[in-house]
Parts: structure tokens; sequence; C-alpha cells
């Protein structure tokens, strides 16, 4: 096994343990992602090739420095520098926070709450396709079940590398849950129409007849149609694709009932807003919605007390 380690430094303010924690859900573990003792884990795959990536930080919020240790069988500097690149757009090392901060000042709503939250970055999904497929996973299911079929699609079908002991497993690539067939989903405990959208969509991709990547070039607009073409694929998905997969600061889906339900503990006393309030409602807030709703969950998921504006 080789070893390298190299560094990374984030746009600060960059609150690593934060992002970090966002990233898997304030959980510690989540699918086939860790952050346990101010390590966070994934295991990559490189066109193929599998590589543990261990990111601890080395500096504070405000002066921000993070050490990057990569294990894999074979370590060239084509997949080192692969391998910063993917980690740096995971853990949203890149993005400046601050034009937002200078619109949360101003706003009664997000004023109280985003400094407690200062230097939470947005993490990322490595590929658009992860992040569809994990989108579909979720629909219709509560967040703990989510959990635990992300867990069980790793873990069965992923590529997997042992290292000192421990087996990590890297999402699934679209051939294999391709191979799996609806009916090897279905013997996870996925329902048929999940499967079949699944593999359907695994298979385009893994064919080269749909190219997910390429919609990093697309405008919003270009992007929500070309998704929701998709079978399977409907505005919500879509509108969080934006923000998870694509880094679209301004990505905003408005018809998630839990944004909904923060939204209104944040604004109307505890009642949930409506998909078309929140909507209308968010547009004070672009370009930066996107900030918004991951301040907004992050907030949730960490326990803060919404005071109602």
């Amino acid at each position: 096994m080789e070893r390298t380690t190299v560094t990374l430094v984030p746009t600060p303010p960059y609150n690593f343990d934060l992002t970090a924690a966002y990233a898997t859900f304030f959980r510690g573990r989540y699918g086939g992602d860790s952050f346990e003792g101010g390590i966070f884990r994934r295991l990559l795959n490189l066109d193929d090739r599998l590589c543990l990536a261990s990111v601890r930080s080395l500096g504070t919020v405000e002066s921000p420095l993070l050490e990057l240790e990569l294990a894999s069988p074979a370590l060239d500097q084509t997949a080192i520098a692969k391998a910063q690149d993917q980690v740096a757009w995971i853990l949203g090392i890149g993005q400046d926070v601050t034009p937002f901060y200078h619109l949360a000042q101003d706003d009664p709503a997000l004023a109280p709450l985003v400094p407690a939250l200062r230097g939470l970055h947005i993490p990322h999904t490595a590929s658009v396709y992860e992040a569809l497929i994990i989108a579909i996973l979720g629909q219709q299911i509560s967040s703990h079940v989510a959990r635990v079929m992300r867990t069980l699609l790793i873990e069965t079908y992923g590529p997997a590398m042992e290292i000192s002991g421990v087996i990590y497993h890297s999402f699934p690539r679209p051939s294999d849950l391709a191979i799996a067939g609806v009916e090897g989903l279905r013997r996870l405990g996925f329902s048929t129409r999940k499967s079949q959208y699944i593999v359907d969509i695994s298979a385009k991709v893994a064919s080269g007849a749909l190219e997910l990547e390429n919609l990093h070039t697309q405008p919003d607009e270009e992007v929500i149609r070309a998704l929701t073409d998709i079978r399977g694929v409907g505005l919500w998905t879509a509108q969080w694709l934006l923000i998870r997969a694509l880094g679209r600061a301004d990505g905003f889906p408005h018809g998630d009932l839990a944004l909904c339900r923060i939204m209104g503990q944040l604004l109307n006393a505890g009642t949930p807003l409506r998909p078309e309030e929140a909507l209308e409602y968010s547009h004070r807030w672009s370009p930066f919605r996107g900030y918004v709703t991951t301040y907004l969950f992050a907030a949730m998921r960490s326990g803060y007390v919404f005071p109602s504006v």
C-alpha cells in the first residue's frame, strides 16, 4: 500500500469540523463517508483506481489548513492530483462565503443564526450520478430509512478496499448497479419502482447514453429541465442536485417539506410555510439561497432553537 500526504488550503473562513459533520449529516458515519476523531474519510474511485482519503485540520477557521493523506495500491502524480481535486470539491474548500455573510448580517431571520455556523462550506457529492441515485433513494421515506438503504447499497455494490484491517467502500459505479438489476435492489428492500428508476439511469450512464457530468456547464433552468426529463426525477430532486451535485449558490428546493417546516419555525410562529410561500420569501436571499438552505439544515441538525421573526 502506497501512502502520501499533501496539504490543502481552503478559502477562509472555513470550519472543517462543521463542514465534515454536515457532509455526514451530523451522524459520524453516513454511507461510505465518515467523520470520527476529527478525521473525515472517504474511499475515492479515481477512474477505477481506489484511494482512501483521510482529511484532518491543521489550522483554524480564519487560517484554515487541511492535511490530506492518501492510501492506494498505486499512487502516481496523476492520481494524487485527481484525489486532491475531488476532496477539494467534496469538502467545498474553494467557496467564498463572505458575500453570503454580508447579506445575512442585514437579514433579521439569518443574522442571529449564521454567526454560530461561521465557516460552514457546502459539501458536495463526488459526482452528479451519485447525487441523483441518493436523491431517488431518499424519495418519500424517512431520513433514518434512507440512511440504512444508502449504507446497504454502498456496502453491497460499491467497490471495496481493505486497509489496516478495515474495509472501506466507495459509491457504486453505474455499471455496478446496472448489473445488479431490479431484482438485486429489490433484495435490499428497495421498491420495484425505485429499483427500476435506479437501474435505468445507471444503465444509461454506463453506456454513455446519459451524460450527467455535462450538467456542470449548463445554466440552472436547463439543468432542471434536463433532470426532470429523466424518469423518476421530479422538481424536488432536481433542485437539491443544483446545490449538492453542482455547487449552485442559488439552488432552492422550495418543495422540501422539512425546509418549509424550518422556515415556518423561523418566520411564521411555528406554522410551516407552503412551498409557494417559501419560494416567494426566498427571493430576498438570492443569489445565495443554496447557502441559506444549507445553513438552515445545519442549524436544525445541530440543535439550534429557531426564534420566530
